[in-house]
């Protein structure tokens, strides 16, 4: 037995003495009330019964409803994970070998794209300029002899072979040219100045936020070496996974409302773009993707989230949720018992008769729970609707037998 049902069975049992109090007669003489019990086990093991005279069901301030036909708004919880789709995170590197000299950034920073991370130096940058300026001086001498052995060749004046030397040399300089000039624009370094840098600008890729930095001042780095790494959390997935009985109920274009697993106080939404069309693994769900729109505030590449859908409205049997009772790991409705179903041997104890009818719980809107009783019920039943706990208490203290008083 749980605590919160040892609770209503202690406040059961004032009650009950409350109402089972002792009085004088005319003599003053003193007669008590007593409360019997009789053992009757139901042959329905759903459906424990118990009576309770008018004076303990005012005292207990019991109220009654018939159960209902609703029209419940349904809806689907489903596990998933905020993502950012590849196209909008990277990490930051640099093209060529250098020792860190500066690092402007620190994890949370926002950054724009073209912005610069960091600086890194290298004796390697001003050798690369230097072998270009150099380049450009030969290539300039080597243009005029392609020149003048052309003009000998056309006079029948000069060798042939001349010419052909000239003519490769002209073309080896020019793609040599052509191989440092990218190099030196991929360092960032400007070709229309003559003053060589030793150090180079790491410009960020994208922009977004610095979800975690690598490298620190004096550390050397290279191409497989990451300086930094880049999310852009506005462009945030919504992936759920979806299992295939369920798959029928999600569109796209539908809104899913979602909270965070360690933080259920804030609603998100997302649209659905896109529906998965194989198995995710073993898990035999489906991926659903959608695009996390409005407010983005807090939310993180990785967090673990719970999606609401809304599927649509469903007309169930149903009763407000005060009327519902969780005990020993089920739940339970307290009925009012029609006059043909209680026991011949009962009747002349009188009282109000009650059982217990376990349900299974359906979807809950507006204060209000569908039912799916393990018994048939119909709309002439009656329920307890409030404080269905203390009758349920009542009838557990009596062993879950037949219990009645008078």
């Amino acid at each position: 037995m749980n605590n919160k049902l040892s609770i209503y069975l202690f406040s059961w049992s004032i009650l009950f003495f409350v109402s089972c109090h002792s009085h004088q007669d005319e003599h003053g003489h003193e007669h008590e009330t007593t409360a019997t019990a009789s053992l009757q086990t139901d042959e329905n093991a759903n459906s424990f019964q118990t009576s309770l005279t008018e004076e303990q069901i005012k005292s207990v301030d019991l109220q009654f409803d018939f159960i209902k036909q609703k029209e419940l708004t349904s809806t689907l919880k489903l596990s998933g994970i905020l993502n950012v789709p590849n196209n909008k995170k990277g990490k930051v590197t640099a093209l060529f070998g250098g020792v860190i000299q500066t690092l402007n950034v620190q994890v949370g920073s926002y950054v724009s794209k073209g912005q610069v991370i960091a600086t890194i130096s290298n004796p390697q940058f001003i050798q690369i300029q230097e072998e270009y300026l150099s380049v450009l001086n030969k290539l300039t001498f080597a243009e005029q002899e392609f020149q003048r052995q052309q003009q000998l060749n056309d006079n029948d004046a000069g060798a042939k072979k001349n010419l052909q030397n000239a003519t490769y040399e002209l073309a080896t300089l020019k793609t040599k040219k052509m191989s440092l000039l990218k190099q030196i624009q991929l360092m960032g370094v400007s070709t229309n100045s003559t003053q060589l840098q030793s150090t180079i600008a790491i410009l960020s890729p994208l922009s977004g936020y610095i979800s975690d930095v690598y490298a620190m001042i004096g550390s050397y780095v290279d191409v497989s070496s990451p300086i930094a790494e880049i999310v852009d959390n506005n462009s945030l997935h919504l992936d759920l996974q979806v299992f295939e009985k369920d798959l029928s109920k999600i569109k796209v274009g539908q809104i899913i409302h979602f909270t965070l697993t360690n933080n259920p106080g804030k609603t998100y939404d997302a649209k659905v773009f896109s529906i998965g069309s194989s198995f995710e693994n073993e898990s035999k769900s489906i991926a659903v993707h959608s695009q996390v729109i409005g407010d983005k505030t807090r939310l993180i590449d990785g967090m673990n989230v719970i999606g609401i859908v809304n599927v649509g409205n469903e007309l169930s049997q149903a009763v407000p949720d005060n009327a519902i009772v969780e005990a020993e790991g089920k739940y339970f409705v307290i009925v009012k018992m029609q006059e043909n179903e209680i026991p011949a041997d009962e009747k002349e104890h009188g009282g109000v008769w009650f059982k217990r009818v376990e349900v299974f719980k359906g979807v809950s809107d507006l204060g209000y729970t569908a039912i799916t009783p393990i018994t048939e019920l119909s709309s002439q039943d009656e329920i307890i609707t409030k404080n269905a706990f203390f009758v349920y208490a009542k009838m557990s203290n009596s062993g879950g037998e037949h219990a009645h008083a008078h």
